[in-house]
């Protein structure tokens, strides 16, 4: 109750200083707690490219699969968190449960809904130009991490709902204790340490489905301690038709807009796939260090969906005008850091993933250091989209956004990937500036569309 009664003393004509210790108090530990979810898939990546280049291709192409379905099935999970915030914001308990318990539901009906993708990716990953080797070995990862999704996407939704509730800290710290637990198990069982058999990249998904299954664990048993009033669990099985609609009708086009970006990303690892294996690996590294900083960039987005639902149930819309403004300037300056890092130390970073002693270290290397040129270049434009995302999110102004996305990352983005990569003759470097050019249009058009609500609330 701390974090909570420290971000409602600081309401009111705050000055910007006291809007930043403000955000850094409340998004400090959500940026961790997004490192560290990003840090299960990071370990996956890394163990895998030091067992062996075919495995890193193979977890790279499942991954992207698998992280389509969740951000997909976030959406529903993320609707929780402005409702919660609003709610919060009013003392209504009811409606925070209520909000709370439909949004598990539709993240678990959700789950359930995709699995026999996931069981049956191989022929998909066929279909989509892969070979049959890679979608074999993508397949045999995801039939066992796809049941993960269940308890990841619940987890989704409670964490969502602990933030909204300025619950900042445990969700950092369950997080960070299943990365640690994640990084373990994957030691043991992908090259067959501590007696553990060798199992390669099915024991990658192993530890991946025990991470998430553990973590939802630990988030329930939080709940039912830390915050036993809204007694979440009571009588679960109960159906709320009126919250889950209300619910839904907030998070279906949050579960758009999400698939319209990360859809982005997986058409490029898709093409990528044309390209053959080590260009597949190179974008799979150069993927994971760009993906590592927008997880900040996400951490403060969430900051301001929360921040700005508190200030739509308070009606303090000047509150939240000062506050965006303050997320913003965070956000750039965390970009500027970004892009120094990767344009100036790119070979030890990307060098990182892979083992010195593969005969196509040199090769994977050249490619690696291009793209992640290429992802300084979007740097900017992710973050500022992103925040403003979060911020109409607060608003809970969701579908004209997922439209925006929509258009600018398949009718530009996906287009000019195609176009540059493969018709000029560019590869893989084309294709990322095919997804910078489609992240830039989304970020002029989300920030846009929060200037003009804003502006049309001053006039109201």
């Amino acid at each position: 109750m701390q974090e909570a009664a420290y971000c409602y003393a600081m309401t009111g004509a705050m000055t910007l200083p006291q809007h930043l210790r403000a955000i850094l108090f409340l998004g400090v530990p959500l940026i961790g707690g997004h490192l560290a979810q990003f840090a299960i898939g990071l370990t996956d990546t890394v163990m895998l490219g030091w067992y062996s280049v075919e495995a890193l291709a193979a977890v790279t192409l499942a991954t992207t699969l698998f992280f389509v379905l969740f951000i997909m099935g976030a959406g529903f999970g993320w609707a929780v968190m402005p409702m919660v915030a609003q709610y919060h914001a009013k003392g209504d308990e009811v409606m925070i449960r209520r909000a709370t318990r439909m949004g598990v539901w539709l993240s678990l009906g959700f789950a359930v809904l995709v699995l026999p993708l996931l069981w049956f990716s191989g022929p998909l990953l066929q279909l989509l130009g892969q070979t049959e080797d890679l979608s074999i070995a993508a397949q045999s990862y995801l039939r066992i991490t796809g049941l993960g999704l269940i308890p990841a996407l619940s987890v989704m939704a409670l964490k969502s709902y602990l933030a909204a509730m300025e619950h900042t800290r445990i969700v950092f710290w369950i997080t960070a204790c299943a990365a640690v637990l994640n990084a373990l198990v994957n030691y043991a069982l992908i090259f067959g340490n501590w007696g553990a058999p060798e199992l390669g990249l099915r024991g990658a998904a192993v530890a991946s489905l025990v991470t998430n299954s553990l973590s939802l664990v630990g988030v329930m048993i939080y709940i039912n301690i830390v915050l036993p009033q809204h007694a979440l669990f009571a009588r679960f099985w109960r159906a709320d038709t009126e919250m889950l609609a209300r619910v839904f009708r907030l998070g279906w086009p949050i579960s758009l807009t999400n698939l319209a970006e990360v859809a982005l990303f997986a058409a490029s690892a898709v093409m990528m796939g044309w390209l053959g294996e080590v260009t597949l690996a190179a974008h799979g590294i150069a993927l994971q260090l760009a993906t590592a900083a927008f997880m900040v960039h996400l951490g403060l987005s969430n900051v301001a969906t929360v921040r700005a639902g508190n200030a739509v149930g308070r009606g303090d819309m000047a509150h939240l005008f000062r506050g965006a403004a303050a997320v913003a300037g965070l956000s750039i300056a965390t970009s500027l850091v970004t892009v120094t890092v990767f344009l100036t130390v790119p070979d030890l970073l990307v060098s990182a993933f892979i083992d010195p002693e593969d005969e196509r270290y040199g090769a994977i290397l050249s490619v690696g250091i291009s793209l992640l040129a290429m992802a300084a270049l979007f740097q900017l434009v992710d973050g500022a989209q992103v925040v403003a995302l979060g911020l109409l999110r607060g608003l809970q102004d969701t579908q004209v956004p997922m439209i925006m996305a929509g258009v600018a990352y398949w009718v530009i983005g996906v287009p000019a990937s195609y176009v540059l990569g493969f018709p000029m003759g560019l590869g893989g470097p084309g294709i990322w500036l095919g997804l910078v050019m489609g992240l830039a249009v989304a970020g002029l058009l989300m920030v846009s569309r929060f200037v003009l609500k804003m502006r049309a609330a001053d006039l109201g």
